[in-house]
């Protein structure tokens, strides 16, 4: 009973301190009220609460807004407001009759529209089929040609996509438990528009959950055997500098997660840049570092050393998901004309690589295991379709979202970007 009433649309759960009585509301009615054993709560219905009926599928008598859109109103993160309905609007693309609503603390309108991932589109049918089809090695032309429509579509959609993946990553990032299995790290390496443009995204990987808990950029210069790309001492430098800066900011976000005064087991390659970061970060010593250095290797099929058996099994998580993304990402294919042109879509991709990886994606498809990393780690009880995870829009404003993830959702982190590059208005 109590799955049932947390399944519905906006359910909303409030709990009495003094009596240990949970209400479970869906728009202004009080759908179950009762007193649950201790420590049932989070086995019953999970950490992560999540509509299972899309926004705009909500009949108009059964929806109410959960908060006030606009962030200048004390409605917005604070107690809910009433509303009023203030008639509606047909949409145009398909006549449909869209209701409407007044705040009665800003007294300003918005829609049921408002809050649906499908904000704006003429053809809302769109977003699950593209962001299946980018975790599927899929380009932008390729999916336009198969979904009938123009690739500007398939760009600006995949834009969307990546700003919904990083707010709906900070999403559960907010409700997973305290950081209790170790910590595997590596950078994959791409390039943006050039090969001599280098970047790495650093990925924070759960060494028993396989759960992706961190992303970072750290843009440097490529390397290769031409003149102008002679890695020279100072060169060296740079680069290194670039990826103590990213796994600072990956300790930063972890050290969150962590109890406190609880200690990190973080595993890595052997990059001089971790045992820099580490020096300098105020959060250094709760973290444990284990280097496992990469060995020289054979001709291709010689047997591996017992070194590189170590390091193979302790960077295994992290190797596997680099591997997926090479595998799945077209911008990331060898020898492809696919590239990405800017940081901010190469990440953003990422992060819509790790909500399929989370929570979409079973752990492994070789053993198999089915469950998810997410549901190993009591976010959910289920795989998630991508219809279920755009069932409702994030908003930037109400959720908790880092300083470095807030300039990649607001195409802010490239300097000096063109004109045509258009930043996302906040």
């Amino acid at each position: 009973m109590w799955r049932k009433v947390c399944d519905g649309a906006f359910a909303g759960v409030r709990v009495d301190r003094s009596t240990n009585n949970w209400e479970c509301r869906i728009g202004r009615n009080v759908e179950q009220s009762w007193t649950p054993p201790l420590g049932t709560v989070l086995a019953l219905c999970g950490p992560m609460l999540w509509p299972s009926t899309a926004v705009e599928r909500v009949r108009p008598s059964r929806f109410t807004p959960p908060f006030c859109p606009w962030p200048e109103c004390v409605g917005h993160r604070g107690p809910r407001p009433r509303f009023h309905r203030y008639g509606s609007y047909e949409r145009p693309s398909d006549a449909a009759r869209i209701p409407r609503y007044r705040c009665l603390k800003c007294k300003r309108t918005c829609s049921r529209q408002t809050f649906s991932t499908t904000y704006y589109l003429k053809r809302r049918e769109l977003p699950a089929p593209i962001a299946a089809g980018l975790v599927a090695c899929s380009a932008h032309r390729q999916l336009s040609r198969s979904l009938s429509c123009s690739k500007t579509t398939v760009t600006r959609a995949a834009e969307r996509l990546s700003r919904h993946a990083i707010l709906l990553h900070c999403r559960m990032m907010k409700h997973v438990g305290p950081l209790t299995e170790p910590v595997v790290h590596d950078h994959f390496e791409g390039f943006i528009h050039r090969q001599d443009q280098a970047l790495g995204i650093g990925t924070a990987v759960g060494a028993r959950s396989w759960f992706v808990f961190d992303l970072d950029p750290a843009l440097h210069r490529g390397a290769g055997r031409r003149p102008d790309r002679t890695t020279t001492a100072k060169l060296e430098f740079k680069q290194e500098s670039a990826y103590a800066r990213s796994i600072g900011r990956t300790f930063t976000r972890l050290a969150l997660l962590a109890p406190q005064d609880g200690l990190i087991r973080f595993i890595a390659d052997g990059r001089k840049a971790y045992r820099f970061a580490q020096s300098r970060h105020p959060e250094g010593k709760r973290f444990t570092l284990e280097i496992y250095k990469n060995p020289k290797r054979g001709p291709k099929g010689s047997p591996r050393t017992p070194e590189a058996v170590a390091r193979d099994a302790a960077m295994f998580p992290v190797d596997s998901l680099h591997q997926l993304i090479r595998h799945t990402c077209a911008d990331h294919k060898r020898e492809t004309i696919a590239f990405g042109r800017r940081l901010e879509s190469i990440v953003g991709r990422s992060f819509l690589m790790a909500v399929w990886k989370n929570l979409i994606k079973g752990r492994s498809e070789r053993k198999p295991d089915r469950r998810t990393p997410a549901m190993l780690l009591g976010l959910c009880d289920k795989r998630w379709k991508w219809e279920e995870a755009l069932r409702q829009r994030l908003f930037l404003s109400r959720e908790s979202v880092p300083a470095s993830w807030q300039k990649l959702y607001g195409r802010a982190w490239t300097k000096d970007a063109p004109r045509h590059n258009a930043r996302h208005a906040q």
